[in-house]
């Protein structure tokens, strides 16, 4: 903890600053020579270096651009080693804007450490070597990690990957994303981590969107092909890239956890024959989960889908049988009488899990409109009233009515006409799990396993009824219901802790309300369907039932008083990215307009909390409006992609302009006919080591090559095109060229219209008296991540 303490302690590390860059790496490369030091010499060589690299990719929209970011890369191999296959561990030491890093990530940067030292001093046997790459810009939008994969003399060899990564504030690390195609490496996380913390439907939300972030993982699979192992810490997601991301708020005993966990799956993985022809063990994906944290379960995906079948078929099997015994008791009614009354019992169970989870739906679409979105953000247990409440109560009151309703017009007992639901509820899942299979989600598995508890409560109430002559439904069903009623709670658990805070930085277009009842319907169907029948042997069942719909109307009151507001200061504070920004705009007639202003970027969906303070001088939306019809990206300094679909619900403040420290020049160079009705462009920029660049040709011109990364343009993106820059502690400046195609006739122009947005991220003594107040004027419950922009534009 000594090293986390000393690390947090250098303050913010953004990429490019003298923290990152100089401070940090020199405290990497202190702690990397005590290692050496006290390393087993005798047994082991042990290399460190510091890696420089520039480059050029294409993610999120963006062709990225970055010059001389740092890597500290470090290498043990057993003595004398002849392996060239090596096992890669990942882990970013920059942070943040404002943020020390201290659980992302500097926690898994000590936790690589101790991990190297532990590994340095063992007598175990170390099959192939294992490379830790602390890399310096992942937060500047995984730039390091993309120059070591695609330039270091070692990333060759690096067939296998463990990377570490944070979303949170410390607590358990959940495995959330594995391979792809590479179920080995599942196989040895579950045989060698003591603590397994992971989750298929993790890794399949994370890969469609829902999660508002991204790693490393991405840049290794896609630019170096090698397959891996995704980790990351998720508790307490609220001091996620914020100033409180310190080492007084990280989860004490997350430095032991994780550091088991990593420390034996390092182990495990470089002594993996797999190694030696990782090509060879493609074998599809994986599909695996945890139970509670004691155990894991892991299959491939084509056993999945055995399993998935085989207990889907039994399942029915079972009932059927079931179903059938109720014709073979005294007084029962005639197999068709029971067929019938059964699917009427089906289709009355399915329409009312329609019914309920339109319902919650429907709250959360009132909680919207009313303006009374995340009341649940801090308040985690609004959850149960708003959401979890309307399902309970129409998953209960519709089969109440009809049993209420059929009391006297039926020969079925109680007991069977609550089996008989349950039934259908089952059914119900099979179909969903059958669907979910066949169209590959992975996450068929959830369904499954409430099918499979519960068709073994249909083999011991059979066995049972054929051996004591007597059922014993009731006892049985629940106790076959414990262990999958604590795993689907438990994961409902889990989604609450990591998506309630994520939806705080989810956008301003998002819709957090219906993200989160969406979820909580889909829980609740999988741990209440088999659970609330039972409450039917209650006389006044419907009493019951109707308590929860009146819980949801008062949680609903509740969300609309101050009791319901969802922000705390310190805690759970509501986010927004504040920028002091100067536009300059050239237009092609030689004019030039030049305004200044406070750029107010909304980061959730609640931001007119402040349109009667701190945004009362705020430009109407029809600003914003015509700018974004008049320059690329509404003349905004966006700071990267993730911002396009948010410029909408900016906000600006006109204010006196920023004091920059670092003047924006961008100097025209040759213009050149290359060929008929085709120019090019060259170009010089200094600036700033953060910017953007906007390229709008005009029409009747097309841009068809250029210095940057080249995807834009060979898949057809539609402009303005995006470009992202880092320079890092280097003075010369940014050259590049553009080429275009024109019209016939119009070789003067003009062309297109080229804009630059320079970003001061870490230039607080800089910051303007006015500025520094408008931060103020911010309540104590909302967080500002702030710095101050320029946006000059230009017509060519």
């Amino acid at each position: 903890m000594r090293q986390l303490a000393v690390y947090s302690a250098i303050g913010n590390k953004m990429t490019g600053s003298i923290n990152n860059e100089v401070h940090t790496v020199n405290f990497l490369l202190r702690e990397v020579q005590k290692i050496v030091d006290e390393a087993r010499t005798d047994l082991y060589d042990i290399q460190a270096e510091v890696q420089y690299s520039s480059g050029a990719f294409f993610l999120w929209s963006m062709a990225m651009s970055y010059d001389n970011v740092s890597n500290v890369v470090v290498k043990i191999a057993s003595k004398n080693s002849t392996s060239v296959n090596y096992l890669l561990l990942n882990s970013h030491y920059d942070s943040e804007v404002k943020s020390p890093g201290a659980a992302d990530d500097g926690v898994m940067t000590v936790i690589m450490l101790e991990t190297l030292r532990v590994i340095s001093r063992s007598e175990r046997p170390l099959a192939n070597p294992v490379v830790f790459l602390f890399n310096g810009a992942e937060e500047a939008n995984m730039l390091a990690s993309h120059g070591f994969i695609t330039q270091h003399r070692w990333a060759p060899n690096c067939k296998a990957l463990i990377n570490l990564d944070s979303t949170g504030s410390g607590g358990r690390e959940v495995l959330f994303q594995t391979g792809p195609n590479h179920p080995w490496l599942v196989k040895y996380y579950q045989q060698s981590a003591p603590h397994p913390f992971s989750s298929t439907v993790a890794e399949e939300l994370f890969q469609n969107n829902f999660i508002p972030s991204d790693t490393d993982f991405r840049v290794f699979r896609d630019y170096g092909s090698v397959p891996g192992l995704d980790m990351a810490h998720v508790l307490n997601g609220y001091v996620y890239h914020t100033k409180y991301d310190n080492f007084q708020n990280l989860e004490r005993g997350t430095y032991q956890t994780t550091g088991d966990n990593v420390l034996a799956v390092t182990w495990a993985l470089s002594n993996a024959p797999e190694l030696q022809d990782t090509a060879a063990y493609e074998e599809g994906h994986s599909i695996f989960y945890d139970y509670l944290g004691w155990f894991m379960i892991s299959y491939t995906e084509s056993t999945s889908i055995i399993i998935n079948i085989v207990v889907s078929i039994a399942a029915l099997v079972f009932i059927i049988i079931s179903i059938y015994q109720m014709t073979t008791s005294t007084r029962s009614d005639t197999p068709k009488v029971v067929a019938i009354r059964f699917s009427i019992i089906f289709i009355v169970q399915v329409l009312a899990i329609v019914v309920s989870a339109c319902c919650t739906i429907l709250v959360a679409l009132i909680m919207q409109g009313l303006g009374l979105t995340q009341s649940w953000y801090y308040k985690t247990w609004m959850t149960f009233g708003l959401y979890f409440c309307p399902m309970f109560c129409v998953m209960g009151l519709i089969p109440a009515a009809y049993i209420g309703w059929t009391k006297q017009r039926t020969n079925m007992k109680l007991n069977e006409t609550i089996s008989c639901f349950m039934h259908a509820h089952c059914i119900v899942l099979v179909l969903v799990c059958i669907v979910l299979t066949s169209l590959g989600i992975r996450s068929a598995f959830f369904p499954m396993l409430g099918i499979f508890f519960y068709t073994i409560s249909l083999i011991l109430e059979e066995i049972f009824r054929l051996l004591a002559k007597n059922s014993f439904f009731i006892t049985i069903h629940l106790i076959c219901q414990l262990l999958p009623f604590w795993f689907y709670t438990y994961l409902n658990y889990v989604f609450l802790v990591v998506f309630i805070p994520m939806q705080g930085r989810d956008g301003p277009d998002s819709s957090p309300d219906l993200l989160i009842s969406g979820f909580i319907v889909l829980m609740t169907i999988h741990f209440a369907g088999f659970i609330l029948p039972i409450l039917h042997k209650f006389h006044k069942s419907k009493i019951f039932f109707t308590l929860f719909g009146v819980l949801t109307v008062i949680f609903i009151i509740i969300a609309a008083t101050p009791a319901g507001f969802p922000f705390k200061a310190e805690v759970a504070a509501q986010r927004y990215y504040v920028l002091h920004t100067q536009r300059t705009l050239h237009y092609e007639n030689s004019t030039t307009k030049t305004e200044s202003g406070f750029y107010i970027q909304p980061v959730d969906t609640r931001y007119s909390e402040l349109y009667d303070t701190t945004f009362k001088n705020a430009e109407p939306d029809s600003w914003t409006t015509e700018n974004c019809a008049a320059e690329p990206y509404c003349g905004l300094p966006l700071y990267s992609g993730r911002w396009l679909d948010w410029k909408d619900s900016a906000r600006w403040i006109h204010a006196s302009p920023p004091d920059f420290p670092v003047k924006t020049e961008l100097t025209p160079g040759i213009k050149q006919s290359i060929g008929d009705n085709k120019i090019r462009y060259e170009f010089s920029l200094k600036s700033v080591d953060r910017v953007v660049m906007y390229i709008l040709p005009l029409e009747e011109t097309k841009i068809i090559n250029w210095s940057f990364d080249k995807t834009q343009l060979e898949e057809a993106h539609k402009p303005p095109y995006f470009i992202y820059h880092v320079y890092s502690l280097v003075e010369h400046p940014l050259d590049f060229w553009i080429e275009l195609e024109h019209e016939a006739g119009n070789t003067a122009g003009p062309h297109f219209k080229l804009a630059v947005g320079a970003h001061f991220l870490y230039h607080q003594q800089s910051y303007t008296e006015e500025y520094r107040e408008f931060l103020n004027s911010f309540p104590k419950w909302a967080y500002t991540t702030d710095w101050f922009a320029s946006y000059e534009s230009w017509i060519f």
